[in-house]
């Protein structure tokens, strides 16, 4: 469970060199799941494709989905210990859990993930484009065309070519959820191209939602402000990541834990009445738009 005052102390100086990181490296580890929650079965019977689900917000989102009920399938890079580990959570749930492993900026990976999840669970009901990645630059001079075209293809390409797959399984009363990020608002000179991806993002959901609201699925965001999440001593130096999150409103980073209901509840019927919005989790930060 969330621990305010350690939390405001801040993190030990750490980095790792591989991207998008591994929790199981981290000190301290994320803080997944509170133990004070309890599931109603809001999913019961669902199926969830969450990409990045392996570790931080992703792996919250994926037990948080577990313990409604729903059966996941995770979809990640190559972080195989990180994913068994969550694999165990979710079957701890009573649920199943599908591990897939590949780059989802490719889109035969991307029409596989969904073809394997249907094959496996007759279906599908929700998708969660959570995966991400991030590289720190301190200046648009410093972005090479590589990098570029990466970061797209990771945050925003594999939005589409999952969609494309999965809206030919989806029917009325599913959810497609996108991790968009208060970067997407309020932009980071340090993350130029990955706040280009983020608001490219917001735009996609609210499109999105535009287009097949008509079919009864409906499309909505989450917004993360400074979580504490593998990617972050995957990305930043050792003096950012001490000090990570301290200037938010609440003087600290959040957990995935504190994330994850909010993607519980666009998945269910409690959000009936919501298409094309984006929740914002950030600490108190006040953003337009």
């Amino acid at each position: 469970m969330t621990n305010q005052n350690e939390s405001k102390q801040g993190f030990p100086p750490q980095h790792q060199q591989h991207q998008p990181g591994l929790e199981t490296k981290m000190e301290p580890n994320p803080e997944s799941v509170k133990s004070s929650y309890k599931g109603s079965g809001k999913l019961k019977g669902k199926t969830a494709i969450i990409t990045g689900g392996d570790s931080g917000i992703g792996k919250s989102v994926a037990i948080y989905y577990a313990k409604e009920g729903a059966n996941v399938t995770v979809a990640y890079l190559d972080e195989h210990e990180d994913a068994k580990q969550t694999k165990e959570l979710i079957e701890k749930e009573g649920q199943k859990c599908l591990l897939i492993s590949g780059d989802i900026g490719n889109e035969a990976f991307c029409q596989d993930v969904v073809k394997k999840t249907v094959d496996e669970f007759g279906g599908l009901d929700i998708l969660v484009n959570n995966a991400g990645e991030q590289h720190v630059q301190t200046s648009i001079l410093d972005i090479s065309a590589e990098q570029l075209e990466k970061t797209f293809r990771t945050n925003i390409f594999s939005m589409f070519h999952l969609t494309k797959a999965a809206l030919k399984h989806l029917k009325k009363g599913s959810s497609i959820i996108n991790t968009t990020s208060i970067t997407a608002y309020q932009g980071n000179p340090k993350l130029i191209d990955y706040s280009s991806t983020k608001g490219a993002i917001l735009a996609f959901t609210r499109a999105l939602s535009n287009s097949i609201l008509k079919d009864g699925i409906r499309v909505n965001g989450v917004a993360p402000g400074p979580i504490w999440t593998p990617l972050i001593p995957a990305s930043f130096g050792e003096e950012d990541v001490a000090k990570f999150g301290q200037d938010t409103p609440m003087g600290r980073a959040g957990q995935p834990e504190e994330l994850a209901p909010a993607y519980v509840y666009l998945a269910s019927d409690d959000s009936s009445y919501v298409s094309g919005q984006v929740i914002h989790v950030n600490g108190g930060n006040v953003v337009n738009g």
